[in-house]
């Protein structure tokens, strides 16, 4: 499809002759409306549908801390950045008296993952990383809005060896990850739109976050972040 009729298609009220701008503005904010509430939705029908296991993977990554392990993280281009998320939000919680749990973030180092993936291949970026540093008993959570990209599936298929515990967020159907034996969970984002899998992924690691902490406050005898829960609050 030529980019002028695609461009169209996503955005028609851009095209044609004599729109002015009222009407224009009218569009765009329709359109607002309109992506809100679909990410809105999209939300929803994971939460709905998948709940009880955001409960379970919550409780697996506290019980690796527990274990005195850590959670790594990877992903590609914008997961990338949920990756990187992901990590700062456990070593630098923003909520006052929650304590920084371990995480390592496997896309921060540009050295090692450009020299891996010019001298070995792109596909064993992460896999080299967790030969070097991860250890029994940790976690590794990776991101990705298909579920089908291969350096993830090959770095889950050797944490598995290393007897890490595996977590996929993936979208649309779940790809290779939703299926594969490697993965013991894969929270799957069921929507086409990509924007909507990224804006739900974010909400997913948020309380994950939220929940990990509060279960290891339970251990503590602390109150803070159960009450916080319990009381349908924001941390």
């Amino acid at each position: 499809m030529p980019e002028h009729e695609s461009l169209q298609a996503l955005y028609p009220f851009l095209h044609g002759a004599h729109q002015d701008a009222e009407r224009l503005d009218a569009a765009l904010l329709e359109s607002v409306r309109r992506k809100a509430q679909d990410s809105v939705d999209a939300k929803t029908r994971f939460f709905e549908e998948s709940a009880p296991e955001v409960v379970r993977v919550a409780h697996a990554i506290a019980d690796v801390y527990r274990r005195g392990g850590r959670l790594l993280a990877m992903g590609n281009g914008g997961s990338s950045c949920d990756a990187a998320h992901i990590a700062v939000e456990f070593l630098h919680p923003v909520t006052t008296g929650r304590p920084a749990l371990t995480a390592v973030n496997l896309v921060a180092d540009m050295a090692m993952l450009t020299a891996v993936g010019n001298d070995v291949g792109f596909n064993h970026i992460f896999v080299r990383q967790l030969v070097a540093q991860a250890r029994r008993g940790d976690a590794l959570i990776g991101v990705s809005t298909s579920g089908n990209s291969e350096n993830l599936l090959a770095a889950f298929a050797k944490a598995k060896e290393m007897e890490l515990l595996t977590i996929g967020l993936s979208g649309h159907d779940g790809g290779r990850m939703a299926t594969s034996a490697a993965l013991d969970h894969c929270l799957v984002v069921r929507s086409d739109s990509i924007h909507r899998v990224q804006e739900t992924h974010v909400a997913i690691y948020h309380i994950l976050w939220d929940l990990v902490h509060t279960l290891l406050a339970d251990d503590r005898g602390g109150l803070g972040a159960s009450a916080t829960v319990a009381a349908g609050g924001t941390p």
